[in-house]
C-alpha cells in the first residue's frame, strides 16, 4: 500500500488536474510529441496491431494518435474529468486508477508510453509503479518516458508535485527494477541543452 503522505501528495496534484482538465485540453491539444511516440514505436518487436497502455493519458490526445496508426491503445488515468474526455473523443478503453494503486493485467501490452507523467509521483513510490509497469508489458515490451529534467530535487510547483531527475539517477531507478536502455534524448529537438528542459528514454523489458 502507498505511504498515506504519498496518497494525500497524489490526491492533491489530480485535483488541479480534475480543476484544470478542461484549459488543459485546450493547451496541450496541439503539442506535437510525434519524435516521442516514433521513439516508443520504433524499438517494438512485433507486427502490428500493438497493444499500446497510455500512461496518464489526460484527454486522450495520444491515444488518437496511436489508433490512428493502427493500433490498439488503453489509457490510464488518475483524474475523472480526463477519463471521460478520452472515452469519449476517442472511443478507447480508458481505465480511472491512481498510479499509487496500478491493476494493470500482466504480460499484455507491447509498449507503454509514459509521456510527462512519472514525474509527478514522489520519489519513494517510483521503483514500486516503475515495477508494475514492467509487470504489464510482454516479454520484451517497450516503455517510453519523458520527464522534466534536473538535479534530483522534489517538491511542490504551484499546485502540482513533481521529482526532476538527472540522467545518472533516471538510469539507475529504470536499471534497478529490470529495463535495458535502449536510447534518451532531450527535448524540444534542435536546441542548445540549457533550452532542452524534457529528458526522454526508452527501455526493454529485461
Amino acid at each position: 500500500m502507498p505511504d498515506e503522505n504519498h496518497r494525500a501528495i497524489s490526491e492533491l496534484t489530480l485535483d488541479d488536474y480534475r480543476t484544470n482538465a478542461e484549459a488543459f485540453r485546450e493547451g496541450t491539444r496541439d503539442h506535437d510529441v510525434s519524435q516521442n511516440i516514433d521513439a516508443l514505436l520504433r524499438h517494438i518487436q512485433g507486427e502490428p496491431p500493438l497493444r499500446i497502455l497510455d500512461l496518464g493519458c489526460g484527454p486522450g490526445r495520444d491515444l488518437k494518435a496511436f489508433t490512428e496508426r493502427g493500433h490498439i491503445a488503453v489509457g490510464v488515468d488518475g483524474a475523472e474529468p480526463f477519463v471521460r474526455m478520452a472515452r469519449a473523443d476517442t472511443g478507447c478503453e480508458v481505465l480511472h486508477q491512481n498510479f499509487l494503486e496500478l491493476d494493470l493485467p500482466s504480460g499484455t501490452f507491447d509498449g507503454i508510453f509514459a509521456n510527462a507523467v512519472l514525474f509527478h509521483l514522489p520519489s519513494g513510490e517510483i521503483t514500486h509503479v516503475l515495477s508494475k509497469l514492467r509487470e504489464a508489458l510482454r516479454p520484451s515490451g517497450v516503455l517510453f518516458c519523458s520527464n522534466p529534467r534536473g538535479d534530483n530535487q522534489e517538491g511542490w510547483s504551484g499546485a502540482r508535485y513533481g521529482t526532476w531527475y538527472d540522467w545518472p539517477t533516471w538510469r539507475r531507478l529504470l536499471q534497478s527494477v529490470g529495463f535495458i536502455e535502449l536510447e534518451h534524448y532531450y527535448r524540444p529537438p534542435g536546441l542548445p541543452r540549457e533550452q532542452q528542459p524534457w529528458l526522454a528514454s526508452v527501455w526493454r523489458k529485461a
